[in-house]
């Protein structure tokens, strides 16, 4: 098979890899890629967003599989233009991938099928916001309606915090038409976890666990981030709880989203808060999570291409979903600064290090090729992952392959997965 990624950082480098590895997979090709992309597919120059481009490249050059990394592509209709031109895609159509691209649909559609979530109004005018605000306990949760990559989320303790973010969202547009509606919802307190899952319509098979920290300080402190490091699976998501979601959050999401006419088939990525009336969902994605992708494919054993063609053909229930009874790490390493503003193309060595190192990866967030190797390009540079028999194995040997890798500007959290030692 001939097969297309469309994306360009650490997700799908992960899936270039994994999907590499599958017997199935005899040419791979991804738009526009990235430095470390390279080894496994064919980089090919054109935006993610150039869906008529895409198709015109899947059409002349035979794909027969077109994998969509990201959320800006599905949330805008990739999939519809494929589809109308005859070409196999694995994601969710454009009305599926509202689950990502609205919050306040994704809660509306909660609250209507009664799957747990914290409570919330939805807003458009900023002056209703700031009187409803009044009336509320704090913390409170502030949340730009579509996509701001991962960014538009915004905790207050105070109303006057909350008065700065209403305006930050609604009135300053920091996160452009995103925050033409917003969602005000009640704070909630546990663990986080995230559970990726395959989806074909009807039939959900869930993925292993995974926490994120998305905070860009050691301690959970400073701006949030698109994530600075993730590990799998949580020790937190017990079998009971699993069994729990399984029943009242993950079938009931994919029936919910079929009995509106909106059959999803890809990837839901479940935001999941474990609180003390149990598990919640804070938000949904429609596509693998980034950087959970890189823990999650490392473990996974089954045939990534069989489960993409069995999600697209309605035939899930078929796959015999297996990971692997290990654990792993992924610790980010950024550009200081991250995320407001921080400096590009700066050399990076030490990656030839992981070359034939079982167990240890490094996947390329943002890079580029550069006077004399691989530079750096963006504010997530590289996600340095590593397996081991159990989490505090992963997690050292994470930490010592983090040490391999140099640039100027290098910058990572030093406390990854650290809640693993209260488990």
């Amino acid at each position: 098979m001939k097969i297309l990624i469309v994306g360009s950082g650490g997700r799908e480098h992960a899936l270039a890899w994994k999907i590499a590895q599958s017997p199935r997979a005899d040419k791979i090709y991804c738009a526009p890629g990235n430095a470390g992309i390279e080894e496994f597919a064919e980089c090919v120059d054109i935006k993610a967003m150039d869906f008529e481009a895409l198709a015109a490249f899947a059409k002349e050059h035979e794909i027969d599989l077109t994998v969509i990394g990201m959320d800006d592509p599905l949330v805008g209709g990739i999939v519809d233009v494929f589809e109308e031109q005859g070409l196999r895609v694995f994601g969710p159509r454009r009305n599926a991938a509202i689950l990502e691209g609205s919050k306040a649909f994704s809660k509306d559609l909660m609250k209507k099928y009664q799957i747990p979530t914290a409570s919330y109004e939805n807003f458009t005018d900023a002056a209703t916001a700031l009187d409803y605000l009044k009336t509320v306990k704090f913390p409170i949760v502030l949340k730009a309606d579509g996509l701001a990559l991962g960014k538009g989320v915004l905790i207050c303790n105070t109303f006057e915090e909350a008065q700065a973010g209403v305006r930050e969202i609604m009135t300053d547009k920091k996160f452009g038409a995103a925050g033409n509606c917003m969602v005000i919802e009640e704070f909630m307190t546990g663990r986080e976890v995230s559970v990726l899952a395959y989806v074909d319509g009807k039939t959900i098979k869930t993925m292993t666990s995974a926490q994120d920290h998305k905070r860009a300080g050691d301690g959970d402190t400073g701006l949030n981030t698109g994530g600075m490091g993730t590990f799998s699976p949580s020790p937190f998501y017990t079998k009971e709880i699993d069994a729990y979601c399984q029943k009242h959050i993950y079938q009931p999401t994919v029936d919910a989203m079929a009995a509106e006419g909106r059959i999803f088939k890809g990837i839901i990525f479940f935001g999941l808060m474990l609180t003390a009336d149990g598990p919640k969902v804070l938000e949904y994605n429609a596509r693998f999570g980034d950087p959970e992708t890189q823990v999650v494919l490392p473990r996974m054993k089954t045939d990534i291409v069989d489960v993409f063609e069995a999600c697209i053909d309605g035939t899930l229930d078929k796959i015999d979903l297996v990971f692997e009874e290990n654990a792993a790490v992924c610790v980010v390493l950024a550009s200081e600064g991250y995320p407001v503003s921080y400096e590009k193309g700066y050399l990076i060595e030490g990656l030839e290090t992981f070359h034939g190192k079982e167990g240890y990866y490094v996947f390329h967030a943002g890079t580029a090729k550069g006077k004399g190797g691989i530079v750096t390009n963006g504010g997530r540079v590289l996600g340095v992952t590593a397996t081991g028999a159990d989490l505090k194995s992963a997690r050292k040997n994470a930490y010592e392959a983090v040490e391999w890798v140099h640039f100027g500007n290098k910058y990572y959290r030093h406390d990854i997965g650290k809640a693993i030692d209260e488990a």
